[in-house]
């Protein structure tokens, strides 16, 4: 609003993931200016436009390159881009095209520039964003730091998830908490890949099956589906799909289940929720049953994992991130490795070993 001919791009990995983060947060912010009579806002398309001056902000997905390199803007200049969730980006040459997308003259009477917005979690060090624009940043970059502590947005109910963070997952807490850099040692999963394939081309294989896998969560965790094609002779998974969000009532999850289109799909859901998974029964999930329960069976389950190769779709963003991120536990006190996972980054992980109860082979165990 402050520059009549500037406009905006807001970009994500996957476009879907837009409506929910930085379209209702620019919606907030226009209400909490007071300036709502000012802004149309549109859902189809996805977009919000200055009425006095036409400007606009445009929001588009990488998973739709072409909508993004021809994006061409009404009024004024495309100045400036904001990137959120930008670790999700794991292929730098993906940003090198977006910001070629909004490169272009600008008249120098406009007074107007050009600027990309980078936000986001910092959860692993050797992401290509922490070398260029940490480790060595040119004289046109601001690498800035910021933690809950100084965000003035934050009631005291907000400031306790983060308390609760501190207590119970120190390492997300160092990360999403303090902003340090998280470091990745000892991953569990390190046979996988991220690469996108056609959905309907593995489905068509003879030696494919579906596997679908359910994680309940609600406030502090969320609650996570797991969606993938399973080929045991080959010994590969494709990771094609996902559900991760937080607040989700056992109606929310059915719906969006349904909306997804895998109502029909048997579905192996967390053991721990009988009472959950008897609810989505009767809301329609009416292939869904309770994973099997046994000794030792998150071990057992990821023993039978890494035999795999997992192929992830780039749009199961949360995937990517968990996979990248879950480790094995270390002892506090003698900062060695414990046979066991990390308590955190294991909502999509235990979904898949769900998933995959029914092609596990030996004794009969569940993963939980």
């Amino acid at each position: 609003m402050r520059y009549p001919d500037a406009n905006l791009l807001v970009v994500r990995k996957v476009f879907r993931t837009l409506k929910d983060s930085c379209f209702t947060e620019l919606k907030w912010a226009i209400h909490r200016l007071g300036v709502d009579a000012y802004w149309e806002v549109k859902e189809s398309p996805l977009e919000m436009t200055y009425k006095p001056t036409g400007q606009k902000i445009y929001f588009r997905g990488l998973d739709d390159p072409l909508k993004v390199t021809s994006i061409t803007v009404e009024h004024g200049y495309l100045c400036f881009m904001w990137v959120e969730e930008a670790y999700e980006i794991g292929n730098e040459n993906d940003f090198n095209m977006l910001d070629e997308s909004i490169r272009g003259a600008i008249p120098s009477e406009t007074g107007l520039f050009k600027q990309i917005t980078l936000t986001f979690n910092p959860w692993n060090e050797h992401h290509w964003i922490k070398k260029r624009f940490f480790d060595n940043p040119d004289d046109e970059t601001l690498a800035m730091t910021t933690n809950y502590l100084c965000n003035e947005w934050l009631d005291e109910a907000d400031r306790k998830v983060f308390e609760t963070m501190r207590l119970n997952t120190p390492r997300r807490y160092r990360v999403a908490g303090l902003g340090d850099w998280g470091i990745v040692e000892g991953l569990i999963f390190e046979n996988w890949e991220e690469k996108a394939f056609d959905v309907d081309e593995i489905r068509r294989l003879p030696s494919v099956k579906s596997a679908f896998g359910l994680d309940f969560g609600y406030t502090n965790d969320p609650s996570a589906l797991f969606c993938s094609l399973v080929d045991i002779s080959a010994k590969t998974i494709w990771v094609f799909d996902e559900m991760y969000k937080h607040g989700m009532s056992n109606e929310k999850i059915a719906d969006e289940i349904t909306k997804m289109g895998y109502r029909k799909e048997k579905i192996r859901a967390e053991s721990a929720e009988p009472k959950s998974i008897d609810r989505l029964y009767d809301l329609g999930i009416s292939h869904i049953q309770q994973a099997r329960k046994g000794k030792d069976s998150v071990n057992n389950g990821i023993d039978y994992l890494q035999d795999y190769h997992i192929i992830v779709h780039p749009r199961c963003v949360n995937f990517i991130t968990e996979i990248s991120n879950y480790t094995w536990d270390t002892d506090t006190k003698t900062g060695k490795r414990l046979n066991k996972p990390i308590d955190d980054f294991n909502h999509l992980m235990d979904a898949m070993r769900y998933a995959m109860e029914d092609f596990s082979k030996g004794s009969v165990f569940s993963f939980e």
